[in-house]
């Protein structure tokens, strides 16, 4: 987990809950256990299975997240931006971006 992030905090918690005692024998399995999370507030989890390799200690450059369209969130700017490889954004951004 990232620095402390109370959505974060109180979704993790509520995905534990969930399959507490359960055996995560399969990606089917676990997938279903964090679909049919919510939380008290009515936070609602969606998860895909993103099948790949996924090496550690990639470097993004400059000019990659140049390439970003970032539109911070109006009410919660450092927390919710959506992310979308701008028109001429290298292949690596957009494979990135949009595994698969």
């Amino acid at each position: 987990m990232s620095k402390w992030n109370s959505i974060e905090h109180r979704l993790f918690s509520q995905i534990s809950r969930n399959w507490a005692g359960m055996p995560l024998r399969t990606w089917e399995t676990l997938l279903a256990f964090i679909r049919g999370t919510a939380t008290t507030t009515g936070l609602v989890v969606r998860a895909a299975f993103q099948p790949g390799d996924y090496p550690k200690g990639q470097k993004v450059s400059d000019a990659d997240m140049d390439a970003l369209n970032i539109e911070p969130h109006a009410t919660l700017p450092m927390w919710n931006c959506p992310r979308l490889a701008r028109a001429g954004a290298s292949p690596r951004t957009a494979a990135v971006l949009h595994p698969g």
